[in-house]
């Protein structure tokens, strides 16, 4: 597939100060006014001013691409590898801050590509859409094994850094693979939690270094030690991690059993922890670990059964999203301690395993009182542990070890971007009710008497600017015409009007008092997009990616396609962190696409089935040396209806045959419920497209014609094989 031309990047001008800085009288509120009633007919109140601050007036200032990147503070989160394009576009800098103008990829003309019909030279592929940059995963894995590699410089460090990708993080057989790849001429390596996670490592290491650590985290029975073991036999270098004290005589009787010689680490439980969420499983009441005494315990085992040489990792975990580099230094510091004492009590050390906690900056903040952002970058982090771990070793005269981290957050987070699109705004159901207030025709004296005085109020209070007021009587309106119309004494139409009526005059009221944001309806699960969103209350950054040149006029939050009511998102990136609404363009009905940036990290592995919304359609979009900047390389198809269903023990093949010997049966009722030969076709190929079909709202554009469907499934043998 040829890849596309390229955009340039636009850098902010530099006569902007501050890119968000407008004049005072962009006050806060709405100027409300209301129409005079005419003769014979009930007009609705009408907005005659609109001046909220945060979305300003067309007649003001332009907007350029600036004001967007600072509203969205793409520059706080998303620097070094996404940047607002001279087209009004989100775009992906592959090589982050190396990255040439000429090799920036303009993100709507991946989206082009993708949806584009295949006979216009597109995939045929709809939203939502995972993209992945797999430069951008390289570029990260690379400079954490530049900030590791230059800080052992500066300190005079004796020793290597050797990571490892921890695949909890995403165990996406293509991610996987991509980092052993980027990876094999560090030595990078893969950890490990479960026994299929472990399977999973095993098989991606058959490419990777021979030197590359095979770390073995996670709870364990003797299976899973015995499948250890025989990596090592397989000649993995694999480390067995004690969570617990029991698990010690588990690999002891294994290792006989087996005639395998063991490498063994221990997790400590640390002192050191840091508040928020992501420090719950840290410090002494911390999930894993063990406690000193039980690393004494132990050392003790081990010496007595000739086996104390296997003892040469050490491993802790301060917490994800670790906040400070004072937290950092603070829990490096103690374990190194530990490392030291256990090379003084005889243990054969080697290895000092950071685990993870490496932080990303989602709310662009860069600050250490938040678990959405971090206080230092990559050299800040990596110079930390490296001199904690020199300065115990020195104090304590011991060679220095190995140096490993567990970073899968600070790896993959950048490298996916999700896009989904618009499918409605509820503020079209205002103009809605306008038409059915206005539009009806509906006379004044055609209502009781009782309505009209109301309605009266209404308009009195409006014109001397009592808004409180005129809602009141509204409302007084609004509860006296349902009353009539259970009593039979108020016609549909007549409830109607009055409903309308009411509905704008509150939705106005409602806007100046609190500037009510829109709902908007997208074509997505958080469930299964954006887990955490809803489980914890993450913060990912979400905004439009194209359109930024032109000036935002909705506020809005983001409701998804699941029957919950938990399923929207109503905190954004913005302001000192978060905002509680989403900046927008208005829509018309044409495809506007936002994106989910920096959710690379656990979500797909955390998403569930809620409404059996699968995973969506995966691409991956890597830089191209030639005339475009782009290629697609893969195309991966989202999980079908079919798919959800026989993850939930459902079996479509089943199903279709108990629907087809329905339809059939269909040929034999009398009129008119019998189906000619020909409905009776079309009925079963549209059945069998469903089972085929992405389970999000497809455009029409993507939807295939009844003759494509057709012809599809033409013979009804194939129609499991295409």
């Amino acid at each position: 597939m040829p890849p596309l031309a390229c955009v340039e990047a636009v850098e902010a001008p530099h006569s902007l100060s501050h890119p968000l800085s407008y004049p005072s009288h962009y006050g806060y509120g709405y100027g409300i006014g209301y129409a005079l009633p005419g003769e014979g007919s009930l007009p609705v109140p009408a907005i005659v001013s609109n001046t909220n601050p945060f979305l300003l007036n067309a007649n003001s200032t332009a907007w350029s691409t600036a004001h967007s990147s600072a509203l969205y503070k793409v520059d706080g989160w998303g620097a070094p590898y996404f940047v607002v394009n001279e087209n009004g576009n989100m775009a992906v800098l592959p090589h982050g801050s190396m990255t040439l103008p000429s090799e920036e990829i303009d993100v709507m003309k991946v989206i082009k590509k993708v949806v584009e019909p295949k006979s216009a030279g597109g995939l045929g592929m709809c939203a939502p859409l995972m993209i992945r940059f797999p430069d951008v995963l390289k570029h990260r894995l690379e400079a954490l094994q530049k900030a590791f590699d230059s800080a052992i410089v500066m300190h005079m460090y004796e020793s290597h850094f050797q990571g490892v990708y921890p695949v909890k993080c995403n165990q996406d057989r293509y991610i996987v693979e991509n980092v052993v790849e980027f990876g094999k001429q560090y030595c990078f390596g893969l950890e490990a939690g479960s026994k299929p996670e472990l399977l999973l490592a095993m098989a991606c290491l058959c490419k990777g270094s021979s030197k590359a650590l095979l770390v073995c985290n996670g709870y364990k029975d003797e299976e899973y030690v015995s499948l250890a073991l025989l990596a090592r036999r397989m000649d993995f270098n694999s480390v067995i991690v004690l969570e617990q004290e029991e698990e010690l005589d588990v690999v002891i009787a294994a290792s006989r059993k087996m005639s395998v010689r063991p490498v063994i680490g221990v997790r400590a439980k640390l002192r050191t922890k840091h508040a928020g969420h992501f420090g719950g499983t840290s410090g002494e009441k911390g999930k894993f670990g063990l406690t000193s005494v039980e690393i004494v315990s132990v050392v003790k085992k081990l010496r007595k059964e000739g086996m104390l040489d296997c003892l040469q990792l050490l491993h802790f975990h301060i917490g994800s999203q670790i906040p400070s580099v004072s937290v950092l230094n603070d829990g490096v510091s103690e374990a190194a301690h530990i490392y030291c004492e256990l090379v003084k009590m005889g243990a054969n050390m080697k290895v000092i395993d950071i685990g993870g906690g490496l932080g990303i900056d989602y709310d662009g903040t860069k600050s250490a009182s938040s678990d959405m952002s971090v206080a230092y970058d990559l050299e800040e982090y990596a110079s930390a542990v490296v001199e904690a771990v020199r300065a115990a070793c020195a104090q304590k005269g011991v060679v220095h070890p190995v140096l490993c981290s567990e970073s899968g957050r600070a790896l993959v987070s950048h490298h996916s971007l999700l896009v989904f699109d618009v499918v409605s705004m509820q503020g079209k159901k205002a103009s809605a009710a306008t038409a059915v207030a206005a539009a009806s025709g509906a006379e004044l004296d055609s209502l009781p008497e009782e309505l009209v005085d109301e309605y009266k109020a209404v308009q009195a209070y409006a014109r001397i600017g009592d808004c409180q007021m005129s809602q009141a009587a509204a409302q007084r309106m609004k509860m006296k015409g349902v009353a009539l119309f259970k009593e039979g004494m108020l016609s549909l139409e007549q409830l109607a009007m009055v409903d309308g009526v009411c509905e704008v005059t509150s939705g106005q009221h409602q806007a100046q008092a609190e500037e009510a944001p829109t709902v908007c309806h997208i074509n997505l699960s958080i469930f299964k997009s954006m887990p955490d969103y809803w489980a914890i209350g993450q913060l990912f950054p979400v905004m439009p990616i194209h359109r930024l040149n032109e000036r935002p006029t909705v506020q809005a939050i983001l409701s998804d396609l699941t029957c919950d009511s938990d399923g929207k998102i109503e905190t954004f990136v913005g302001e000192g962190g978060r905002v509680h609404s989403l900046a927008m363009h208005s829509w018309s009905g044409d495809p506007y696409y936002l994106g989910m940036f920096l959710g690379g990290a656990y979500q797909e592995a955390l998403g569930g089935l809620h409404n059996l919304f699968g995973a969506p359609n995966v691409v991956h979009v890597v830089q191209s040396s030639g005339p475009h900047c782009f290629a697609i390389t893969r195309a991966l198809p989202g999980q079908t209806s079919a798919d959800v269903l026989g993850m939930m023990m459902h079996e479509p093949h089943i199903m279709f045959d108990s629907l087809k010997c329905r339809i059939e049966d269909s040929l034999s009722l009398p009129l008119p419920f019998c189906l000619s030969e020909h409905e009776h076709d079309s009925t079963l190929n549209a059945i069998a497209s469903a089972f085929h079909s992405l389970p999000y709202l497809s455009s029409n554009s993507s939807t295939p014609s009844s003759s494509d469907v057709d012809d599809e499934f033409e013979d009804d043998d194939d129609i499991w094989t295409h």
